[in-house]
Order: structure tokens, then C-alpha cells, then sequence
């Protein structure tokens, strides 16, 4: 029989696992000696703060970020093959979301290999519940682009799409650029269009806040270096 990929959760921000981990997940993460992460320090700290206590010397982490090869990653689901279970995690919140797991999940069904998905936060879905707004017509964009014309003219597309779909716009950024691009929002939308900022999300220092662009301009938020999400709506 062979083993299965288990998707797994992480923290979106320091808190106690408690709060966001279900203990069924550090029960199938204990029985693990094979994981699938973006970064060794990360990952080995997230592993010890859920309660891991396998000696790493006995633990296999591949790694699967940006800088990955991804023509050499089909190995790294070899040895479920021979009936072990395999875990993936990424940095922060939900694998496969705005992150390259998604590569292997693909390789995972080619192989049929059974993925399982675990329960734990998604900043997306987080910030589209405390947002307001519509939670059945919504689409996640991920990255905005860098450059700051073509980022203004693909807010413009956004916005356009909220008032003739009726969808909430979901998208990200790297933190050092949030403040950067909030203000493209602020200089680019119209003052009627809405916006959620959620940042910090689940931490002691949770902000999220639903305002017009015309109110944002009166209080903006310090969300430099900060993870975060922005969603528009009309």
C-alpha cells in the first residue's frame, strides 16, 4: 500500500499552537520522519514548537522553495511509494496556496499517491471572513505586479471586475512592499471602491479594518514588514 501526502498547516504568526493547531494534526505530524518544506531553519523550528521530538539526524526534509529545480523534485515522492507517509509544509498558513507545493501535490495524483489535506489557518480565508465582503464570488490574484505602472493598471482590472462580477479582488505582497503598494491602491481606486487590510493575522497584534479609499486616505496603517492581505470590494 502506498503512503500518503499530508498537507499541512503552519503558523501565520507567533502564537501558541494551541490557538491554531488541531492536536490531530501534531498526532499525524509525530508519526512523520519525511517532510517537504521551504526552509530547514523554519521548518525545524515549526516542528519543535508543535511538539516533534524526533531527532532531525532521523528526519528527511526536502526542500521546495523558489529556488527549487523543479525537473528534480519527482524523487522527493519516492518513498511513498514503498508505503511511507510524506508531510509538506510551507513557511506560513496553507500549503499549495501562493506557494510551489502545488508542484508536487500535481506529481502526488500522477502517481496516485492519496493527498490529504489538514486543517489550520489560511490567511486568505481568514481575511475574507472578517472582511464584509462577498464571500461567495471571490478571486485570489496572489502577486501584484512589482513594477508600479503595471501594478496600478492591474488594480484597474480588479477594480473593473468588482462592480461588473460582483467578486471580492484577494491579493498579497511581499511585506517590505506593503505601505508601497497600499498606496498604489489609495492613488489608483476610486474613492467609493471598499478595502480590507488583514494583517498580523492570528497574533496578539490581529489588524483588520474595511474602509472606502476615501476613509483609508484620512488613516493609513504602518503595515511595513508585516504579512498581510488586501481584498476589494464595492
Amino acid at each position: 500500500m502506498k503512503g500518503k501526502l499530508y498537507l499541512i498547516p503552519t503558523f501565520l504568526s507567533e502564537t501558541d499552537p494551541e490557538n491554531v493547531f488541531p492536536g490531530i494534526n501534531t498526532k499525524i505530524l509525530s508519526s512523520l520522519d519525511i517532510f517537504i518544506v521551504e526552509e530547514l531553519r523554519t521548518a525545524r523550528r515549526f516542528l519543535r514548537k508543535v511538539g516533534f521530538n524526533k531527532p532531525f539526524e532521523e528526519v528527511t526534509l526536502h526542500l521546495l522553495n523558489e529556488h527549487t529545480d523543479l525537473s528534480k523534485i519527482g524523487n522527493y515522492l519516492d518513498e511513498a511509494e514503498k508505503g511511507k507517509d510524506i508531510g509538506l509544509f510551507s513557511e506560513a498558513g496553507t500549503p499549495c496556496i501562493a506557494d510551489p507545493g502545488s508542484e508536487i501535490v500535481k506529481i502526488a495524483h500522477k502517481r496516485d499517491i492519496r493527498v490529504v489535506p489538514l486543517t489550520g489557518p489560511s490567511s486568505i480565508m481568514l481575511a475574507l471572513m472578517a472582511s464584509g465582503f462577498n464571500g461567495q464570488n471571490f478571486a485570489f490574484i496572489g502577486y501584484l505586479p512589482i513594477d508600479k505602472k503595471e501594478a496600478a493598471n492591474k488594480i484597474r482590472q480588479l477594480e473593473k471586475a468588482i462592480y461588473q462580477n460582483n467578486q471580492t479582488q484577494i491579493f498579497i505582497e511581499t511585506p517590505y512592499r506593503n505601505n508601497r503598494l497600499f498606496e498604489i491602491l489609495l492613488n489608483t481606486c476610486s474613492d467609493s471602491t471598499m478595502i480590507c487590510v488583514a494583517s498580523d493575522l492570528t497574533s496578539e497584534k490581529e489588524f483588520i479594518k474595511t474602509l472606502s479609499v476615501r476613509d483609508w486616505k484620512y488613516q493609513k496603517p504602518d503595515i511595513h514588514k508585516i504579512p498581510a492581505v488586501f481584498l476589494m470590494y464595492k
